[in-house]
């Protein structure tokens, strides 16, 4: 089992001690897949999976230029590496996910679309 998604609305025990009944067993509904390491690379690499209902969503697998929101509009930099990162060894082993830092040629840029969900890198240029 991957991930599962289903929330926790009650305490697991009641407020005397005694233990809560399971309300229901998991579904594999819930269930979620494994999280889209997008790597920086040479070329642009994705993978189209399919979704509930029959539907596709693009994974991105490995990047190597962005769409930077600057004051002048877009622009596509290419990347050069990720420079900072909710956790140390992603921005190590260069994983763009969202909030990561990036190094351009243009200047640094903070990535602001789920990667690994959107097919794309989007991002804003910081000052």
């Amino acid at each position: 089992m991957y991930q599962y998604h289903e929330s926790r609305t009650k305490k697991v025990s009641s407020g005397t001690g005694g233990s809560r009944v399971k309300f229901r067993d998991k579904k594999l509904a819930h269930l979620g897949r494994r999280f889209t390491a997008t790597k920086v690379g040479e070329k642009l690499v994705r993978e189209s999976i399919r979704t509930k209902g029959g539907n596709s969503k693009l994974r991105l697998k490995k990047a190597n230029s962005v769409n930077v929101l600057t004051k002048a509009g877009m622009k596509k930099a290419k990347i050069m590496g990720v420079v900072e990162s909710h956790r140390a060894d992603f921005a190590r082993e260069n994983i763009i996910t969202r909030g990561a830092i990036l190094k351009t040629d243009i200047g640094k840029v903070k990535v602001t679309n789920r990667v690994g969900q959107d097919g794309i890198v989007n991002g804003v240029l910081l000052e």
